[in-house]
């Protein structure tokens, strides 16, 4: 298939008018101007990769949790349809049988997904390793030091699909384990008390990533900088940002893609309320509430999210995130963390046809899933 006269997304060299050809679901060919063959013409319509959300709990009614294999394959055709053509499903704090459950489906939903759902990037382990004073809205009942044995356990059950861990790095044993399992899988600082010389161990010890940036750790302090002051000196760590417009301030956002140019990912952190009207939903066996867009605990505490990420994409363009910038952080950054970045995340020959056709106003009018139209 041939798209001509479109706007294409070249990474930091932004949108380039052109053409993009796929072919068996791989995109063969971009060309710069005029491509001179009859196509399908775009009128300057935007193409961009398919989104990566590398941090999602649910959407549409179901969540990753409840360890439905049918529930994981109704989170792919929501999110296929909002352009998200892969993601890392997220766990929360859970006893051991319940994660094995959640973590087997994953392994299933690749198997029994259909061409037109988004593909699973791996899964993102966010508890039970977490701190107790920053847990959020994560099951305290459930919490516990990191555990290897624990961990290595779930990796085999779900064939070697955890791409991140969480952890707080605080925890007695965390950088042991750290050492042990940051070789084979991304270890993110997460819901956390660390201070910076703690948080900068973890990084020295192979810790790479940072589970939303600002919410469930200590402020960006100028005596005490903690694990944000940790990730900006430490050079190699991604952080992930939610951008719905309530777990941070449009001056907070602008600030993080400054701190971090090229190392921070947008995640939606979405429950299973995202794409669905307002009322009460369970989240990790507690229950939330979907208002306005906001997700609380009944005492008000934010858990989770009601947006997807390609809405969080645009809020990043309406924050004043310049759009390249916006769009990468959405596409080739977390691919890059999921380990994917081989095959999908940018628009380039050789990889998949995973490809999102927007308007001038990014309204999106078509989705393409390794080339199959969504």
């Amino acid at each position: 298939m041939l798209f001509t006269n479109a706007l294409i997304f070249q990474g930091k060299k932004g949108f380039v008018r052109g053409s993009l050809r796929f072919e068996n679901g791989m995109i063969t060919e971009i060309t710069a101007g005029e491509n001179g063959e009859t196509g399908e013409d775009l009128s300057g319509a935007r193409i961009i990769p398919g989104l990566v959300d590398i941090h999602i709990h649910g959407c549409a009614g179901t969540d990753f949790s409840d360890g439905s294999t049918e529930g994981l394959l109704q989170m792919g055709s929501f999110l296929a349809k909002r352009g998200i053509t892969s993601f890392a499903p997220a766990s929360m704090s859970l006893p051991y049988e319940e994660l094995r459950k959640a973590f087997r489906s994953a392994a299933e939903y690749t198997a029994e997904r259909s061409s037109t759902q988004a593909r699973l990037a791996g899964i993102h382990m966010e508890g039970p390793y977490l701190s107790e004073k920053k847990k959020g809205a994560q099951n305290g009942e459930y919490l516990k030091s990191p555990d290897p044995e624990m961990f290595l356990k779930l990796q085999e059950e779900c064939s070697g699909l955890i791409k991140i861990v969480d952890l707080a790095p605080e925890l007695a044993g965390a950088e042991a384990f750290i050492k042990r399992i940051s070789g084979s899988c991304r270890v993110s600082l997460a819901h956390t008390e660390a201070d910076y010389e703690q948080a900068m161990r973890a990084f020295r010890a192979g810790a790479a990533h940072v589970t939303h940036l600002f919410n469930a750790m200590p402020p960006l302090h100028h005596r005490m900088p903690g694990v944000i002051g940790a990730a900006f000196d430490a050079g190699n760590v991604c952080t992930e940002l939610i951008c719905d417009g309530v777990h941070i301030h449009p001056a907070a956002v602008r600030m993080a893609f400054r701190l971090f140019p090229g190392r921070l990912c947008l995640v939606s952190d979405a429950a299973r309320c995202c794409g669905m009207p307002d009322g009460w939903y369970d989240l990790g066996g507690q229950q939330v509430k979907l208002e306005n867009g906001t997700v609380r605990l009944a005492d008000g505490t934010i858990a989770g999210a009601g947006s997807d990420l390609f809405t969080d994409m645009i809020n990043a363009i309406k924050f004043g995130i310049p759009e390249e910038e916006a769009v990468a952080a959405a596409t080739l950054i977390p691919a890059r963390e999921a380990g994917i970045d081989a095959e999908t995340g940018s628009l380039e020959p050789g990889k998949r046809a995973d490809l999102v056709i927007c308007d001038r106003e990014w309204k999106i009018k078509a989705v393409f899933v390794g080339g199959n139209r969504v």
